[in-house]
């Protein structure tokens, strides 16, 4: 929604710091509360009313340039219980599964709700999201920073974030009986044992449809697929990937172009498989 700040809403502050870092800080507006920041604090009641994109300063005389958060911003500052699937790696994790809006897509391994939250904008209100967990805080965790984010969303736009992500508390090992009655476009699984899921989500899955497995390591992979081969399941290796990526700096004249002092370190290994139907005997 254009226009000034709103209490309920989220806003990004962003304070330079030396080597020409940000330091990012998110918060909730509410009218009685305040912005700490190494500068010093700023009562929300200066930065509701303001448009996005003012500088305000702080009472140590730091100053803030605050602004609406994006997804990606969201998901890496949101309280989390265990590692997110970053942003970088989502990206790519979409890219392979190649969704459309209305489709019915399901996830294993809910941890903080970032993937829920990218793959609920991809489906759209007319999709469908069902994410698995077996861990109870993280379950917990990541519905709250799923409505977190709806609930900031519609006082800051005009259009309402889907409500389509069913977030379901249950091993997707023991859930064949739930996925008879469903079928399924394509399947993210982020979880230690993937290779448990695969054959309770594989009849669910559309003929040639997608399966992304979001590893940690290389030798996960080799595990994995050790398993589709031993155990003879309908999919076929199209991709592996692992997923890095380097930011770099431009200094003021004279120009200097360099890699940035701080490095996103995390990687991870994205392995594409695609269901087929075997041949006729």
């Amino acid at each position: 929604r254009p226009g000034p700040f709103r209490a309920g809403e989220l806003a990004l502050a962003e304070l330079r710091r030396k080597h020409n870092a940000t330091l990012k800080l998110l918060c909730r507006l509410a009218a009685e509360a305040v912005l700490a920041s190494p500068g010093g604090v700023l009562p929300h009641r200066h930065i509701i009313g303001q448009l996005p994109g003012q500088v305000l300063r702080a009472s140590g005389g730091a100053r803030l340039l605050l602004r609406r958060p994006s997804l990606d911003e969201y998901v890496l500052l949101m309280p989390r219980g265990p590692t997110i699937a970053y942003p970088k790696d989502i990206s790519a994790i979409l890219m392979m599964m190649d969704i459309h809006p209305g489709d019915t897509v399901l996830e294993t391994g809910s941890g903080s709700g970032a993937m829920s939250l990218f793959l609920s904008r991809a489906v759209g209100p007319k999709g469908r999201v069902l994410s698995y967990e077996i861990r109870d805080d993280h379950h917990s965790l990541a519905k709250k920073n799923y409505r977190h984010w709806r609930s900031a969303w519609e006082i800051g736009h005009k259009d309402e974030w889907p409500d389509n992500v069913e977030f379901i508390l249950k091993d997707i090992s023991t859930a064949a009986a739930d996925m008879k009655s469903v079928t399924l476009d394509a399947v993210v699984l982020d979880m230690l044992n993937p290779q448990c899921a695969l054959p309770v989500v594989h009849p669910s899955l559309k003929q040639g449809g997608v399966c992304v497995v979001y590893l940690a390591n290389i030798t996960q992979v080799i595990d994995l697929l050790d398993r589709i081969r031993s155990c003879k399941l309908p999919f076929l290796c199209e991709r592996i990937m692992e997923v890095t990526h380097r930011s770099w700096s431009v200094l003021p004249v004279p120009y200097i172009a360099r890699p940035s002092y701080w490095q996103e370190g995390h990687s991870a290994f994205l392995t594409k498989l695609r269901k087929f139907r075997p041949l006729l005997s």
